[in-house]
């Protein structure tokens, strides 16, 4: 298949970049700084010459947006609002030009869509939306509005046919530098890997090999189409996550923060309190009814799992730089 990933050069673009190509399918990523073959410009925002790599491809899968990994500015929340649905929008408008439009367009959304909540797991069917919870930081109901418009560009996009799926994916664990698990994994070294605020928010993840399955999965299930929550079955609290984490690499104690704690680690970090106290409980109701089953349903063992390749990837990183 040929599949083009517009936004397609961090984390998440990577590992399935990597994952797709080994797996024989022609991948071409859309970029605004390309460096690399099969990298191929475009803006975000409007309709250019890179709308030829989408004519005649088999599947889309739009990743583009800016990093949520920042502080909450209202020039930085306007900025994550603008370049999710403009890019949504154009690669719609691409699709619907396409002489020969994919088959598939696989939207990513996140999870933080549904409500901070405790009382019970959030599943397409039955989740709550957020936006309206008590006794939250306003600017929370933002980032729910930046998901709700990111989904309705592509909802509004008149592709008839092409089948649309919006991804509301959690955090995507990988050992690759940079990414969330690398950030956690560097503070469970530290020691600082204990409860924040209590620990009691709820942690939703998934492993990024079965983020790739799932990905597979709804490529050839024509049957699904709409929001599917892309997380592992089991979140847990902040508390037993970062334990799990610590047990993993060996590290027997966590220093606990409290809530002025992550709010000041958050701005010597440049980032946002609701990355690490915002409750996300989402479980992934539909893929589970498809019939989707996990590697990675439990976090002790992806952590495990997680940790193993860090360490692999040190070991022979170190042997290079021996040989070098």
């Amino acid at each position: 298949m040929k599949i083009v990933i517009p936004g397609g050069t961090g984390q998440v673009g990577g590992i399935l970049n990597r994952a797709l190509t080994d797996a024989g399918h022609e991948v071409v990523i859309l970029t605004r700084r390309p460096e690399r073959d099969g990298e191929v410009r475009w803006d975000g925002e409007t309709v250019g010459p890179w709308a030829a790599a989408i004519d005649g491809s088999d599947v889309v899968i739009n990743l583009a947006g800016r990093s949520v990994s920042c502080r909450y500015t209202p020039a930085n929340l306007r900025a994550m609002m603008d370049s999710r649905v403009n890019s949504a929008r154009v690669v719609g408008e691409a699709i619907a030009a396409a002489d020969r439009p994919p088959r598939l367009w696989l939207q990513m959304s996140t999870a933080t869509v549904y409500a901070h909540r405790f009382d019970a797991p959030n599943d397409e069917a039955t989740g709550v939306p957020g936006g309206n919870e008590p006794g939250v930081p306003g600017y929370w109901a933002y980032s729910v509005e930046i998901a709700k418009a990111w989904e309705q560009a592509q909802e509004q996009a008149a592709t008839p046919h092409t089948r649309k799926v919006a991804l509301r994916s959690a955090m995507v664990m990988s050992p690759d530098r940079g990414g969330v698990f690398d950030v956690l994994l560097r503070l469970a070294r530290l020691g600082l890997g204990g409860p924040v605020a209590g620990g009691g928010q709820y942690v939703s993840w998934i492993h990024d090999r079965d983020f790739v399955r799932a990905v597979e999965f709804l490529i050839d299930r024509d049957d699904l189409t709409g929001p599917v929550n892309l997380a592992a079955p089991a979140p847990l609290p902040q508390r037993g996550f970062m334990r799990a984490l610590r047990a993993a690499w060996g590290v027997p104690v966590g220093l606990p923060a409290t809530k002025w704690m992550a709010e000041l680690g958050a701005f010597v970090l440049r980032s946002d309190t609701e990355l690490l106290l915002k409750s996300r409980r989402v479980v992934p109701g539909r893929l589970l009814e498809a019939g989707f089953v996990f590697d990675y349903d439990q976090w002790p063992s992806a952590a495990d799992d997680l940790v193993r390749r860090v360490r692999s990837g040190r070991r022979q990183s170190a042997r290079a730089a021996d040989t070098g």
